[in-house]
């Protein structure tokens, strides 16, 4: 039983960190509000999501994930509308701008965009995303190298 619990631990593990190795999460705190990004291979979408998406998949396409949230009456953080808007960097400063749409599955709400990049080329994000009723852009900067499989 020990030696079960021991291995399905080392296996979950193992798969966190190859996750972790091709993908890359962050968040940022701006009082009222949160954004939360994640940067991962299309190759990461499984067919029919990237169908039901519109996405396209394949191992030199990244997709970014933005978020908006804000804390609810009970400090609870709820996902909210706005716009997103931004630009992807490579290492040699060739910028392109990301179109964003809105997926709104549920509740929750989030803003994707697709971008072409080179293994373990550098990329440097520049995003503002403005709240549903907020006059000011919340920006972060962030940088991420994808590796294929």
């Amino acid at each position: 039983m020990i030696i079960r619990s021991v291995t399905r631990f080392i296996a979950l593990a193992f798969g966190l960190l190859l996750l972790a190795s091709h993908s890359h999460a962050g968040e940022k705190d701006f009082g009222d509000y949160q954004l939360h990004w994640s940067v991962f291979p299309s190759t990461m979408l499984t067919p029919e999501v990237a169908k039901a998406n519109n996405l396209q998949r394949s191992k030199s396409i990244g997709v970014v994930n933005i978020a908006i949230m804000t804390n609810d009456e009970h400090g609870q953080p709820q996902p909210m509308g706005g716009q997103v808007e931004g630009q992807v960097a490579n290492d040699i400063q060739q910028v392109k701008f990301l179109a964003f749409r809105r997926i709104q599955e549920g509740d929750a709400v989030y803003f994707i965009a697709q971008y072409q990049y080179r293994p373990a080329e550098l990329m440097t994000f520049n995003i503002t995303a403005r709240p549903t009723g907020y006059p000011q852009g919340l920006k972060v900067r962030f940088a991420h190298s994808l590796y294929n499989d």
